[in-house]
């Protein structure tokens, strides 16, 4: 997404309530509202600032709580014709522009009830952005900062321990406190503690960075090849590794602009190649209607050749469309046309979901995200057997 916004908190006449509704927060630290549920419901604390009302009969609590990191894994739907079908969960980046910022005022992490919501609807990927800024506040080389991580982690492990994937995200857009990065050593090496940090787990899939933009191509590709690198030689050597192009990483202009990513090397041979897909005039993504009912498809069909005639992997990491029926039409017709050629893409995650996105045209938060209920029987017959 190339613009994001920091929404609106919960109208202070919620607060006033002496029960919470039906998926309304009920505890969290400095919370001042309601604190039971109704009927049918249970207050259940995700982390130290933030707990919600969900489905349960259990007695009601507001004990502070981490995210489980039990690596128990549990049966999740494969897609119909796809590997990877979810969601961008975008929170932990918020506030871009503000370094380190504050936990619950600049940014959060996912709300794990909302993925636990979308895993049993058959969601199997999440990619979870988060900034590089805080991860490393000094610099690309800095050692990691501790709670940053920790909580990186624990979204992590939430993910994985129910048997889904999770997509790390450093949405940086190829910069580091805005400016664009060159030092391929740096870079690397940051990628050398992220993946350290994180080998050990099967289910976790590299994205080398969300899309560089408006830089030399050639650097594009450095960046690419050193984070593979460094994440091969960190000893990450089974996962896969997401890499994105230039301008975007626009499926629609890929073939003319990033066609020299597929001299890309991986020693173990798994690179999935990451583009994203807006149907918009523009395709940035911004506006709420789509250009025809067939410009999904229309838009990917060259990428999808270009991954045919090089023995490439795709995957639409980001694509989204208003509630309209024009842009439904052309969400099914891209769905449809990528699951006939899944033999080249992997599958699609949509743009976005995250507990602070208030009443954005795309949200997929559950449980009354704007796309969330306007797409998400159109998603099920993807996500589901």
């Amino acid at each position: 997404m190339k613009s994001f916004a920091l929404l609106g908190a919960l109208a202070g006449a919620a607060l006033a309530q002496s029960t919470a509704p039906a998926w309304g927060q009920c505890g969290g630290e400095g919370w001042t509202g309601p604190t039971t549920c109704v009927s049918g419901y249970v207050c259940t604390a995700s982390n130290q600032w933030y707990s919600q009302c969900i489905p349960g009969t259990a007695a009601p609590t507001t004990t502070r709580a981490t995210l489980t990191t039990s690596t128990r894994t549990s049966s999740v739907p494969n897609p119909t014709g796809f590997r990877h079908f979810g969601v961008d969960e975008s929170v932990a980046e918020f506030a871009y522009d503000i370094y380190p910022g504050t936990w619950g005022v600049h940014f959060r992490f996912p709300e794990p009830s909302a993925i636990q919501t979308l895993i049993s609807e058959g969601m199997n990927t999440f990619r979870v952005a988060f900034r590089m800024e805080r991860m490393a506040v000094g610099s690309l080389t800095d050692n990691f900062d501790a709670a940053y991580l920790r909580n990186l982690t624990e979204t992590v492990n939430f993910i994985t321990s129910r048997g889904a994937y999770a997509v790390i995200d450093p949405h940086n857009y190829g910069r580091y406190k805005g400016a664009i990065i060159t030092d391929t050593n740096a870079f690397a090496s940051f990628w050398t503690k992220l993946a350290t940090a994180f080998r050990s787990n099967p289910r976790v899939i590299w994205d080398t960075n969300n899309e560089y933009n408006t830089m030399p191509q050639q650097l594009v590709f450095d960046l690419n090849q050193a984070a593979i690198n460094a994440i091969r030689r960190a000893g990450a050597t089974t996962q896969p590794i997401w890499v994105e192009g230039n301008s975007w990483t626009g499926a629609w202009t890929w073939v003319e602009i990033n066609d020299n990513l597929k001299g890309l090397t991986d020693p173990n041979n798994n690179l999935v190649y990451q583009m994203h897909q807006y149907l918009d005039s523009d395709g940035s993504g911004t506006h709420p209607e789509c250009v025809s009912t067939t410009i999904g498809a229309e838009r990917i069909r060259a990428a999808t050749g270009w991954l045919r005639q090089n023995g490439k992997q795709g995957v639409i990491g980001e694509y989204a469309g208003g509630p309209n029926p024009t842009c439904r039409t052309a969400i099914s017709g891209m769905l449809e046309y990528m699951r006939q050629n899944s033999d080249v893409w992997q599958g699609a995650l949509w743009w976005a979901a995250g507990p602070w996105w208030g009443d954005y045209m795309y949200s997929y938060e559950p449980p009354s995200g704007s796309a969330y209920t306007y797409y998400n029987s159109i998603m099920r017959q993807y996500a589901a057997r």
